[in-house]
């Protein structure tokens, strides 16, 4: 069941889309780098970077490459080994992705956090992953890392990209140590080693390390041809967190193994500001979330104002899409926002809705290409593949493609625990529609069963989040003494709530009409915002809590 995706094979991607390296292996940095200066790209900007106060930087490909060697050979002179771990805890600067590259192309793995995190979740991310560097800012340092430098034994050398203090070095101390100022010829890295030190949110239990390696690559250059439509000098803005999986993989690899041109924002989400950037920097592709769409739904700033000319194509990932987004995109920037799904174990885009495809609402598209997937149920440890459409069953994904994770660091057997058979478990729900198309129902553990029926979230979700006075909502299950559980739904209003009563009535109602009576939130509460990860996804736990 399903659309197909286009048939690839990763081995004629690696042998004829990637350059062949002196060395005879394959370095993610040196693909992003070198392989566009080979190309001729090397006065082409790779990044422009837009400060808070409106400062303008641009990096061509050689200005990046240059400065991504001089912090390997930083990292050289350090004795910092193959395999062993960099961290960055830094906002959107030019210097964070200057030590993402350099890292990866000295063989180091590289290992983002959010810069959100407070002490203790820092802590145990630094315990996982056992780092030896960590770049982050002189206040950050101050308030969440010194505090808790003594309990990481392994953390040797702290960087500051913006200042000095005690215990740290700056950033220009750390890059003009005489070995620094020659060019790293970068140590040897196979295919199959670890580049990528990726942090699961920690919704349940302790955060795990998720590892990938260099072969990523070649997935995440594909999807960022064939889904993304990328090309050399694409100008193409990616909103998401540098701390996120999606920071890293879409908001700095793929652009760059694309030969695009990456936009950075340092400064925070503001419509007015965002819509300058979109038209000022004449962006074509647009990878942002549903949370970020809905704050600019929620602002008063006109669209009209500005020439958006430019801009193809809008892509949202981290949540479900509701199909009021995309009604909105199309109305107010003359585009639909098209959805895309993956996780932190994926590595790289598994489902999309392509550019050129039909656009159904509500819909997680089809398979990116050279991914093999289905729907399935799984009884006692048997995969029985999902065909009939409207049928709930849980996403897997079949082993062999480039970006699969391939380990949880230190947690063999929750590795093991992930796969039955030759497939990945992903733990989302969804169902296939009678187009072939996939539509998704929300995690395992976070569907709702009620009075015997099985409700998904995300469905809930999207209908209340249509409603003209909900900015968004989310839903979860609280215990009923008759029907184990019942749906209720957290909403977050457009305007003040003058009377309570009535809109809870109301918004009820509404639900009941589009859903049914089985499906639709028995309870509903008004709250100023949801609690979510840093990556955008509900705390649905939090939501329960009284």
């Amino acid at each position: 069941m399903g659309a197909q995706a286009p048939t690839i094979s990763w081995l004629e991607v690696e042998k004829n889309w990637l350059d062949e390296q002196p060395d005879g292996g394959l370095n993610l940095a040196y693909q992003c780098l070198e392989r566009n200066l080979a190309a001729g790209r090397a006065h082409q900007p790779a990044l422009i970077w837009r400060s808070s106060t409106n400062q303008r930087t641009v990096y061509t490909y050689a200005e990046l490459s240059a400065e991504a060697q001089r912090f390997a050979a930083a990292l050289k002179h350090r004795g910092i080994r193959l395999a062993e771990r960099v961290c960055t805890i830094a906002p959107r600067r030019p210097e964070l992705y200057i030590a993402a590259l350099g890292t990866l192309h000295h063989g180091a793995v590289y290992a983002p956090l959010f810069s959100v995190y407070g002490p203790d979740p820092i802590r145990r991310r630094l315990e996982v992953g056992e780092a030896r560097v960590v770049i982050t800012t002189k206040q950050l340092y101050e308030q969440r890392i010194a505090p808790i430098r003594g309990a990481l034994p392994s953390l040797e050398h702290i960087v500051l990209i913006d200042g000095e203090a005690p215990g740290a070095e700056s950033w220009q101390q750390f890059c003009t140590a005489p070995a620094a100022n020659t060019p790293n010829e970068g140590l040897v890295t196979a295919a199959e080693f670890p580049a990528l030190l990726l942090f699961t949110s920690g919704t349940t239990g302790p955060p795990k390390g998720v590892l990938h390696v260099h072969r990523a690559a070649a997935a995440l250059l594909t999807s960022g041809r064939l889904v993304l439509g990328l090309e050399p000098g694409t100008r193409y803005w990616c909103t998401a967190d540098p701390g996120w999986v999606t920071g890293v993989a879409y908001g700095l690899l793929a652009p760059l193994l694309c030969g695009a041109t990456l936009v950075v924002d340092e400064g925070k989400l503001e419509a007015a500001r965002w819509y300058d950037i979109l038209a000022e920097e004449a962006i074509q592709c647009w990878l942002t979330t549903p949370t970020a769409l809905r704050l600019l739904r929620r602002s008063a700033v006109d669209t009209y104002h500005h020439e958006l000319s430019n801009l193809e194509r809008i892509f949202s990932t981290g949540e479900p899409l509701d199909p009021a987004l995309t009604e909105w995109t199309q109305q107010h920037l003359n585009l639909p926002t098209r959805d895309a799904w993956w996780q932190s174990e994926t590595g790289s885009i598994i489902t999309a809705q392509y550019a050129d495809d039909p656009l159904t609402p509500a819909r997680m598209g089809r398979s990116a290409p050279g991914i093999e997937m289905i729907i399935a149920e799984i009884d006692h440890q048997q995969v029985k593949p999902i065909t009939r459409p409207g049928q709930t069953g849980e996403i897997l994904i079949k082993r062999g493609w480039p970006s699969m994770f391939r380990a949880y660091l230190g947690a063999p057997e929750s590795y093991r625990q992930a796969f039955i058979d030759d497939w990945y478990r992903s733990g989302d729900l969804a169902q296939w529609d009678r187009n072939g198309e996939l539509r998704f129902i929300g995690r395992a553990d976070d569907v709702i069963k009620t009075a015997g029926h099985m409700v998904g979230p995300a469905e809930v979700e999207a209908v209340l989040n249509h409603h003209p006075e909900v900015v968004e909502c989310g839903v979860s299950a609280v215990p009923d003494a008759v029907a184990g559980h019942l749906v209720a739904a957290w909403v977050v209003p457009r305007n003040p709530v003058q009377d309570a009563e009535k809109l809870r009535h109301d918004l009820i109602a509404y639900a009941r009409q589009r859903l049914g009576t089985a499906v639709a939130p028995r309870e509903l509460h008004f709250i100023d915002e949801l609690p979510k990860t840093p990556s955008g996804k509900i705390l649905r736990r939090e939501l329960r809590k009284p």
